[in-house]
């Protein structure tokens, strides 16, 4: 357990290997540069104590915490089990973000992980209710199981027909911890970590838009429903498939289909932007994916969105992304139990600036004015 209380000599006792591991790929440092930043070990010595073959003396602890920015008793093993090493996040390409930032992202999921199995010592998370859809071993899934699973999945959450209010809220009441947080990664696109106790979904914080960001949240939330812990990860079809759940699960065929036109009606479009809070875009591949619209039909509404510039910037904007407070609300309901900010952050060991990070509300999709 992080006890605050313990000496340096007990902390370098309980030394947790994996601690370091997500101290140093929070801050982005390469092992050689942490040897560099620490100044009396060896970038070997940093090797060896990540993977549990010597433990850090309490002095090189010491500066190691001031090195990484978090309290020393961060390094102490919880009383839990660790999750495990190998689990990896669900990344939209691999090929388009470098390994260090996914790294600093996944540390960030795992602190994540961290801060509310912390929460929990205090105040009661929603249970975790996650309908389990796996792919069958070696039978790939159809576009009818994808589009099936999205309809247990509003079923067992039971969700009224029609547009979803608020996909974020409702990952959240069902035990998924949503987060957004800037850390200078924004090439790393939004993804998830299926822990089996408390599932992470990722947003990025640099996309002001709510219709992307609520396809963001359903495309993780597919992954976790259909691939599990043991999807293929960055894998097309799986994102493929992550799409598709998206689509069926925002956009319900026997809803939508009698809505959508079959030629380039743009203010019908649009004003079925504003009831289903999604983009033109999602709406165009769900009319051509339904055999409402044409394929030629469909070429010619990507065309026209490429000339007037509708890629980049559709028109119709929907107001500000919808905003994780699973975490902060516990956060609130833990300082009525008499658990001040301060005194949960001494408790838990975890580091203030970062949880801070992770609990950070400013998204707005309007620009900010800079001088």
């Amino acid at each position: 357990m992080n006890d605050p209380q313990l000496d340096p000599g007990d902390i370098a006792a309980l030394f947790d290997r994996a601690r370091l591991r997500m101290a140093r790929e929070l801050r982005g440092l390469t092992q050689v540069q942490l040897a560099r930043e620490v100044g009396s070990v060896t970038a070997a010595s940093v090797s060896q104590f990540e993977n549990g073959h010597t433990r850090p003396a309490a002095s090189t602890l010491r500066r190691l915490s001031v090195a990484l920015r978090v309290p020393p008793s961060f390094f102490a093993a919880p009383a839990r089990p660790p999750a495990q090493e190998q689990l990896n996040g669900f990344f939209r390409s691999l090929r388009s973000t470098s390994p260090r930032d996914r790294q600093q992202a996944l540390a960030y999921v795992h602190l994540t992980r961290e801060l509310a199995l912390e929460l929990e010592k205090y105040v009661a998370l929603p249970d975790l209710n996650l309908p389990r859809v796996p792919a069958d071993e070696g039978q790939p899934l159809q576009a009818t199981d994808i589009e099936h699973a999205a309809a247990q999945t509003r079923s067992h959450w039971n969700v009224p027909r029609g547009p979803i209010q608020d996909v974020v809220r409702l990952l959240e009441m069902n035990g998924i911890v949503v987060v957004r947080f800037r850390v200078s990664i924004e090439k790393v696109d939004a993804f998830c970590v299926d822990f089996p106790d408390r599932p992470v979904v990722a947003l990025g914080a640099d996309k002001g838009l709510r219709d992307r960001s609520r396809f963001d949240a359903a495309h993780e939330l597919g992954h976790l429903v259909l691939h599990g812990i043991n999807g293929q990860i960055g894998d097309k079809a799986t994102e493929n498939q992550a799409n598709e759940f998206a689509a069926a699960f925002l956009m319900p065929a026997d809803d939508i289909k009698p809505e959508l036109p079959a030629r380039l009606d743009w203010p019908t479009f649009l004003r079925l932007k504003a009831k289903w809070h999604v983009s033109l875009a999602a709406l165009l591949v769900r009319a051509k994916t339904l055999g409402v619209m044409s394929e030629h039909t469909y070429a010619q509404a990507w065309k026209a969105l490429s000339v007037r510039g509708w890629r980049k910037v559709e028109p119709g904007p929907l107001g500000n992304p919808e905003a994780p407070v699973l975490l902060r609300r516990a956060l609130e309901l833990t300082e009525t139990t008499g658990v001040s900010f301060p005194e949960f952050i001494h408790r838990s060991g975890l580091p203030k600036a970062d949880v801070r990070t992770l609990l950070n509300r400013d998204i707005s999709e309007r620009p900010r004015v800079e001088f």
